[in-house]
């Protein structure tokens, strides 16, 4: 497994110190793929000054950018910003934490796709959003919502407590009802005209390993306070105890369920 370390602050862990670009892209894309109908929504234009907040390996910023927009793309991993400015020369990306981002001047729109659940500090992120956009700007994200992933965490759970690993499996995720988020964006700002909050089966990638290979990449924070053999057995119980509610005609299908968003700066 490529080795990754995670930081803790107080009683809260940091989103990451460390992501595998690599893996991400080669066994992860349906991330990025499978946001088509969030760029619809964001619909951008020609000469539109456009953000891409958590743009990862910068896939998505570049179809952004295809359309004429003059985007920027904002990721706090070096890993994945490196990856980004070596596919995609063309294209401003910095390195940013979503909640302080070094940037002074105002744009069209705010996009942000599969990030903010990493986020456990929501308004943080929020009052940048509207920070960042112009009167009128519009805000357009999609992110895990309430019961995000709900099967696979019970059955880690299950792997957790099988094991008898010590105290609760920790929970680096921030998965809001609809409302909740409304709620927020309506406090900064933020005049929201479209909410979804929908179920969205997944199917992951690499077949047989695609569970293996999905805790690998995501569900590193589970794991920091364990050994490596108790991470390897955690993730391995983890796969058995998932396989019947999650594993299909050959294929893991993971249970998404996504919170998708469009508001309007005031």
């Amino acid at each position: 497994m490529a080795e990754r370390f995670w930081k803790w602050a107080g009683s809260e862990m940091a989103q990451h110190a460390k992501w595998d670009a690599g893996l991400y892209d080669d066994k992860h894309s349906f991330v990025y793929k499978m946001a088509e109908g969030l760029l619809e929504l964001l619909a951008p234009q020609p000469g539109e000054r456009i953000l891409d907040i958590g743009c990862g390996t910068g896939h998505l910023t570049a179809k952004i950018g295809a359309s004429g927009a003059q985007v920027t793309g904002v990721d706090r991993s070096p890993e994945m910003i490196r990856q980004a400015r070596e596919a995609y020369p063309a294209i401003r990306f910095e390195l940013a934490d979503a909640t302080k981002i070094p940037i002074e001047a105002k744009f069209d729109a705010v996009f942000s796709n599969a990030t903010l659940h990493w986020i456990k500090q929501p308004e943080k992120v929020i009052a940048e959003v509207a920070r960042l956009l112009r009167p009128g700007g519009r805000f357009v994200g999609e992110f895990g919502g309430h019961g995000n992933i709900a099967r696979l965490v019970a059955a880690a759970e299950r792997a957790w407590l099988k094991l008898l690993l010590p105290g609760p499996m920790p929970n680096p995720w921030y998965y809001p009802r609809l409302g909740e988020y409304a709620a927020l964006l309506e406090k900064h700002g933020l005049d929201v005209t479209y909410g979804l909050l929908f179920e969205r089966p997944t199917p992951l990638e690499a077949g047989k390993s695609g569970l293996q290979n999905w805790l690998t990449m995501f569900g590193v924070p589970i794991f920091m306070a364990l050994s490596e053999s108790e991470r390897d057995e955690l993730i391995a119980e983890t796969v058995r105890e998932a396989k019947a509610d999650l594993f299909r005609e050959e294929q893991w299908v993971i249970d998404y369920r996504r919170l998708r968003l469009v508001a309007t700066r005031r």
